[in-house]
């Protein structure tokens, strides 16, 4: 009797125990998982398709257009619809050759579901017809991102993946912006995955186009004379920068090898990225230019202040400092022969005067170790030193730009703030009026006189020191060679880095060239101004004598401006505009083209897709009442 009560008992507190799991189960499920089983519900029922607007275009300052949509068609199916009968796919093969039927029968073997036969492909119109034909083959029209100038300035325009999101540079830091907002439709569908009902559609905004301060033209001068050079001797890579001084927009910026973003797969990452920001390397002697500002700028020295230079060795901490050129034995130098021999022992000993935290005081107002700011991604602050004090081996190394590391970006713009009188503004990478550079994108760093004397010595640098090779006919100009050493990855030193920095005097537009070299191949020349000088002078001749408005600041009055121009004239110049004439409709997209048209009231008829590859009538012809203009559009070929 007793076993009988203990038996029902268990299974009286069996029973209970199960009641109470089953209750709190339902009552997890019914009000603590209601919200995520609704959302789960929701899903197999409810879709939402977002559709992009047509992604915006790049140009740069001239209207040129850098990255542009061609239309391409995607082709797309779904297995399970066709029962088995694939001669749908024979069909498909036949139309676009280049789609076997072998190729479509290796993509949906095993699929049921939606599969993407080819994307973004181009089709003749023939094409299109004969495809909206087939059952059980779908086409869909989607734009194509196509950067119609292959690799000029691909690493600051960057490039976009299969889904035309952006995924370097210029179409990753203004995604949102080139994408615009997506329309978004909501809907229900049936349990076949078939839409039934439509709930809602939400309009979204249009993409919007990015204008660069990048001159097409003159970064193709730029790209062609670094390559020349890289190429030359033997170097595994170079840079250069382009800065306006008084707006700090960045003209022309890149590396070299750089790669096709239209083929963005076919190239290692190194070269998709630009080195120019992201990569710091210790600057060398182009660094004692802010340490000579320092000194100035604190009244520890003046230009005409001497040191003795012990002969070409000085001891510092049980190591010998020596000069760049181990064979130079200085005695007494001024601090502006310091900077015009570039003298490391005079460096030193201006440093040793100035004290760290003086040096650091105006290092800290160039922004060195700080990012500049600029809209690109991945820019580095470089390495510099935070403590407040180092050790005198230090403070020496650190005055001629060892043990300190700076971007190629960071450099121009501490010496655009030496051209412009004094004051540092942050680089951009967009169009920029000087109205439009707020007191929030300048500040003063040295004053007037400090500017004013530091560019006095950086002109005899270039005209009795070591920066003979950058003279330019006709034009003063001031600089600073560089011969730095390289680090690698083991703490020492392989190699070195030649780099030239400066600017013309008293042009109206004021700007900055930075060119470096890295690692010239061994028993080739190595030095600054044998290197990298030959192309800063390419790069800041063809601007110099391609702007008219800068003809006034020629020194000589010989100076043939129309001569001098056409032996640097780039190929393909970005001057649309002919008086009276028909304007240079080529290169363009149908977009620009439209707009160009506008504003001359020109009548035009498109033909093709692309970038305009031929006009008729052709450029300069007169513009008679009823003109028409026909423009021809190709996809431009690779190579």
């Amino acid at each position: 009797m007793d076993n009988y009560k203990l038996k029902i008992k268990i299974s009286f507190f069996v029973f209970i125990a199960l009641f109470v799991a089953i209750l709190s189960k339902a009552f997890i499920i019914q009000v603590g998982d209601r919200n995520h089983l609704l959302s789960k519900a929701k899903k197999q029922f409810f879709r939402e398709r977002k559709t992009y607007p047509k992604r915006g275009n790049i140009y740069d300052r001239n209207g040129n257009p850098l990255a542009i949509n061609v239309q391409t068609y995607s082709i797309f199916t779904i297995p399970k619809n066709l029962k088995g009968d694939y001669s749908t796919y024979k069909k498909v093969a036949k139309i676009v050759p280049s789609l076997t039927y072998r190729k479509i029968m290796s993509i949906v073997k095993k699929r049921k579901r939606f599969t993407f036969l080819a994307r973004k492909m181009e089709l003749s119109s023939e094409q299109v017809k004969k495809l909206k034909k087939l059952k059980g083959v779908h086409i869909e029209a989607v734009a194509k991102r196509l950067y119609p100038n292959n690799e000029l300035s691909s690493q600051t325009i960057g490039f976009v993946g299969i889904d035309n999101v952006g995924l370097s540079g210029i179409e990753y830091a203004f995604d949102e912006e080139l994408r615009g907002k997506p329309q978004i439709t909501k809907y229900i569908i049936d349990r076949k995955g078939r839409p039934i009902k439509f709930e809602s559609t939400q309009i979204g905004n249009g993409a919007k186009d990015v204008i660069l301060s990048i001159d097409k033209d003159l970064q193709s001068i730029a790209e062609k004379a670094l390559k020349d050079t890289v190429e030359e001797y033997g170097a595994i890579r170079g840079g250069f920068g382009v800065m306006n001084a008084e707006t700090g927009e960045i003209l022309a910026m890149g590396n070299y090898p750089s790669f096709d973003p239209n083929f963005p797969h076919k190239s290692p990452s190194k070269f998709k990225k630009l080195s120019f920001i992201t990569d710091p390397f210790e600057p060398g002697s182009t660094f004692k230019t802010l340490t000579v500002a320092s000194a100035l700028e604190h009244k520890i020295a003046r230009p005409d202040t001497n040191y003795y230079c012990e002969e070409g060795r000085l001891r510092v901490e049980g190591h010998t400092i020596k000069e760049a050129e181990s064979k130079k034995k200085y005695e007494w130098l001024s601090v502006t022969d310091i900077l015009k021999y570039s003298s490391n022992v005079g460096t030193t000993k201006i440093a040793f005067d100035l004290t760290y935290p003086k040096l650091k005081e105006t290092l800290k107002k160039f922004n060195i170790g700080e990012k500049t700011g600029i809209e690109l991604p991945g820019e580095s602050r470089g390495i510099f030193n935070e403590e407040e004090n180092v050790s005198p081996l230090s403070l020496s190394n650190i005055s001629f730009g060892q043990g300190v590391a700076t971007t190629g970006l960071q450099m121009l713009t501490a010496y655009s703030a030496i051209l412009n009188g004094g004051s540092y503004i942050t680089p951009t990478i967009l169009k920029r009026t000087k109205e439009e550079v707020t007191d929030n994108l300048k500040k003063k760093v040295i004053d007037f006189q400090t500017s004013r004397e530091l560019k006095e010595m950086l002109v005899k640098a270039v005209e009795e020191g070591t920066g003979k090779r950058t003279r330019i006919p006709y034009f003063t100009i001031a600089g600073k060679t560089s011969t730095a050493q390289r680090s690698d990855n083991k703490g020492g030193y392989t190699g070195y880095i030649p780099g030239f920095i400066g600017f013309p005097i008293g042009t109206k537009d004021k700007f900055t060239v930075y060119v470096y070299v890295e690692k010239p191949e061994s028993g080739k020349a190595y030095y600054g101004g044998v290197v990298a000088g030959p192309v800063f002078k390419k790069i800041a001749q063809y601007i110099l004598y391609k702007d008219r408005n800068l003809g006034s600041a020629a020194i000589q009055k010989k100076f043939d401006l129309k001569n001098s121009f056409d032996s640097v004239r780039v190929k393909h110049s970005s001057t649309r505009m002919v008086k009276g004439g028909i304007p240079n409709f080529e290169g363009l997209d149908k977009r620009s083209s439209a707009s160009l048209a506008r504003k001359l009231g020109l009548k035009i008829i498109h033909q093709g897709i692309g970038v305009v590859s031929s006009q008729s009538p052709s450029t300069g012809v007169k513009i008679k009442d009823g003109t028409i203009v026909r423009l021809y559009y190709h996809p431009p070929k690779y190579e």
